[in-house]
């Protein structure tokens, strides 16, 4: 539709706010078969829930993706989710505390998850949070390290990883032994009020400014306008019966209020969990990190530790809000009112990216943090493998649930809810952590962190792919 400035914008309405948009260890192989959309699922006689939680929290000594573990965690890392049963094959989402599950690691999960569930790896969702106090997996990058003879890059050790996915695993085969039925769903949304402020402010001639981290100690970025968020926490709630027996959120920034500490912990989001859960203790409260790739709480947090609590209240009462509005939506389901889609999307590699020079790079450099020449090279793997990622949908009545990879900046969450007004649109990001950050076409050529060759393996052209997969998603399911 024609947006109210009279030009298109990917085939949804602009925003004029907005950056333009154009359209025991499993043992197990990884499965490198393309993907393609999915049908709508056959209706069944009765749907069931089962829900599944397992402590991902590393021990002490494990080096986690910045830094290695020095003391217990105050409060657990967790991988939780839920199953869908009696809608076709089932299906799966999983959401992990940890900064971001990328590559072969994100394929082996995914395979884990579904031979336990009795299901395909298409119909499974894992999507990490983000917190960086926190570990890293990508075993396509463990793999090329020790290929080339190099054990510096120990925040790829993958061992730990391996044996959280095995427990997972066994959580989500015993948690179908106890499935419930699923009779009701209902959606929300809440307004989180001072927390999430875009990171990027851009100048008059369309670059990079000034930036904004997690942390601002600088008084006078802070007291620039909050700029492009999505100011609501999505909330759907799965009842069984007049029992809420999960309730899932999403809710797009970075989820930092500090970090680099040594000690393991999901920050605000865990905390914010936390209460929610002693509020609600009849439902699994699971969270979804959205598209934040270009958000975070910097203009809200100078850096002290106090804001790790007062940001986790004000998102538990968005979270409480959108509770409230999804008990006042809540509607019988079926099995007809359940379906899935998926749609394989290459993005490919930017051009700045090659495979010599980045294994020279690799030789020649110590471990640099979370995104570098090794992460860079998995991805460049990946990509010539000729391997896609699976961006998903999750059909629940009139709600759709977008299950998206890497970093992924938050105009493509406000896209996809332009795509569908006659929809509940929620987005859980941060699914396959290989491509790193992925901005819109617009931010490339304006610059900043996010955008550099460092942060990002992709370029440009991801922005038409994923608008795509997006549109076509949210139409292949009526």
């Amino acid at each position: 539709m024609a947006g109210s400035d009279g030009r298109w914008w990917c085939g949804v309405r602009r925003r004029p706010r907005s950056a333009a948009m154009v359209a025991g260890t499993l043992a197990m192989l990884i499965s490198l078969g393309a993907v393609t959309v999915l049908a709508a699922d056959p209706p069944a006689e009765t749907l069931r829930l089962a829900t599944f939680d397992v402590d991902a929290t590393p021990p002490v000594g494990l080096r986690m993706a910045y830094d290695t573990v020095v003391r217990p965690a105050d409060l657990s890392l967790r991988s939780r989710g839920i199953a869908i049963l009696g809608a076709g094959e089932p299906i799966v989402l999983v959401a992990v505390d940890w900064i971001g599950i990328g590559n072969g690691a994100h394929d082996f999960f995914r395979k884990a998850v579904a031979e336990a569930a009795g299901t395909s790896p298409v119909r499974v969702a894992v999507q990490a949070l983000h917190q960086h106090d926190a570990p890293q997996a990508d075993f396509t990058a463990e793999r090329l390290l020790a290929a080339m003879g190099i054990d510096t890059y120990d925040r790829f050790d993958g061992d730990f990883a391996r044996e959280m996915i095995a427990r997972t695993a066994a959580a989500v085969k015993e948690g179908i032994a106890k499935a419930v039925p699923l009779t009701h769903a209902g959606f929300g949304r809440g307004t989180v009020a001072e927390v999430a402020s875009n990171r990027r402010l851009i100048g008059d001639d369309g670059k990079i400014r000034g930036w904004r981290a997690s942390t601002t100690r600088d008084a006078a970025l802070r007291a620039e306008p909050e700029g492009v968020i999505d100011p609501f926490v999505a909330t759907l709630v799965l009842w069984s019966d007049d029992t809420p027996a999960a309730v899932l959120t999403s809710y797009a920034t970075h989820p930092m209020s500090y970090y680099r500490t040594g000690v393991p912990g999901p920050d605000f989001p865990g905390i914010a969990r936390l209460l929610r859960t002693q509020d609600l203790p009849s439902a699994l409260h699971i969270c979804f990190t959205g598209a934040g790739g270009n958000v975070a709480a910097g203009k809200y947090n100078d850096g002290s530790p106090a804001n790790r609590v007062t940001f986790a209240l004000r998102l538990a009462a968005g979270m409480r809000a959108g509770y409230d509005e999804a008990v006042a939506d809540r509607q019988a389901i079926t099995a007809a009112d359940v379906g899935w889609a998926s749609e394989p999307v290459v993005l490919e590699v930017r051009e700045e990216l090659e495979r010599a020079s980045l294994a020279a790079a690799i030789k020649a450099n110590a471990d640099r943090g979370t995104m570098n020449d090794a992460d860079a090279l998995a991805y460049l793997t990946r990509v010539e493998s000729g391997r896609p990622i699976d961006v998903t949908c999750l059909r629940m009545g009139d709600v759709r649930m977008l299950h998206m990879p890497g970093e992924l900046f938050v105009e493509y969450q406000l896209a996809a809810q332009e795509m569908r007004p006659d929809l509940q649109v929620m987005m859980a990001a941060y699914g396959d952590y290989g491509p790193g950050y992925i901005g819109t076409a617009e931010a490339y050529a304006q610059g900043g962190y996010e955008v550099e060759v460092r942060s990002s393996s992709v370029g440009p052209q991801a922005e038409e792919a994923l608008t795509a997969a997006m549109q076509t998603l949210l139409e292949v399911q009526p």
